[in-house]
């Protein structure tokens, strides 16, 4: 069968339109319940309601607080995770003993499931019994609220979370480094540029392509965050830490208010497209420049 054959279609085509209908139907079906009065407990008939739902949740100050928790999370943790993971790749990329070993390490607590790094992260940072708290005390320090007050909460969840995810980011940027060429390098070296003005000047203009779409994946996924939240603070203390995500589960899940649910997932969608869009509106100058 050569690369023009029809037949190929044959083959092709109904495996694509099964995926196709897996895919849009769940999307159609939520669509159309977030213009609905839905309840699954107590049982109440659908009715249509129009924009209702997403007009109550704009108005809704909670909902609000909750793009700007997730945002917050979101851009603090991924812009610490940039920055430690290029450092770290820069290391790595160098001549330096042991560098598998440090590669394989460095990479481990991506491969943990981000419930069991949270499960242990709420023990070490437990306010009385945990480890951390514990040598504090034992050198003279007071206990301090790292899963019960607001501020140090969201610390937590953002330290947790930079811990977790910057391996990701140094895998990309390595793989990047690693393929940036040596004879621009040599002539560097040859004009006798420092090590810093050969980071800012051909390894950092260079390597910001692959660098914007790491930065951007990893925003994208941060607002999906979920698993840390719930089973560290479980959104609070009140609903200081509760992010988008969480704020859908509570009410689908718990509320069984699916019309609610279906209109608040649209508008996170909503949320984290314009956030999407407006990033690379504003990185195409220097991506173009670059390429």
């Amino acid at each position: 069968m050569t690369r023009d054959d029809p037949v190929k279609h044959l083959f092709l085509w109904p495996a694509f339109l099964v995926v196709l209908a897996i895919a849009i139907f769940p999307l159609i079906f939520s669509l159309a319940n977030s213009f609905m009065s839905l309840r699954l407990v107590p049982p109440m008939p659908a009715r249509y309601v129009g924009f209702e739902n997403y007009a109550d949740l704009l108005t809704q100050p909670r909902f609000w607080q909750t793009v700007r928790t997730t945002a917050l999370i979101a851009f603090t943790s991924v812009a610490f995770q940039f920055v430690i993971g290029f450092a770290i790749a820069l290391a790595l990329a160098g001549k330096v003993r042991g560098v598998e070993f440090f590669r394989v390490t460095f990479l481990m607590p991506m491969l943990v499931a981000p419930v069991a790094v949270a499960l242990v992260a709420r023990q070490i940072l437990n306010p009385t019994m945990g480890p951390l708290n514990q040598i504090a005390t034992f050198f003279g320090f007071a206990n301090l609220p790292y899963l019960t007050e607001a501020n140090w909460a969201l610390g937590s969840l953002i330290a947790v979370e930079i811990w977790q995810w910057t391996p990701f980011v140094i895998l990309l940027l390595l793989a990047g480094l690693q393929g940036l060429p040596d004879d621009v390098y040599e002539a560097a070296e040859l004009e006798n540029a420092s090590p810093w003005q050969q980071f800012w000047g051909i390894t950092f203009p260079m390597m910001l392509p692959i660098s914007a779409a790491v930065i951007f994946i990893r925003i994208v996924e941060s607002f999906k965050i979920i698993d840390t939240v719930f089973v560290m603070t479980g959104g609070g203390p009140g609903v200081a830490t509760e992010t988008l995500t969480l704020f859908a589960y509570q009410e689908g899940f718990k509320k069984f208010n699916l019309g609610y649910t279906s209109a608040l997932s649209f508008l996170f969608l909503a949320v984290v497209l314009i956030l999407s869009l407006v990033y690379l509106a504003l990185l195409k100058p220097y991506l173009e420049k670059y390429k």
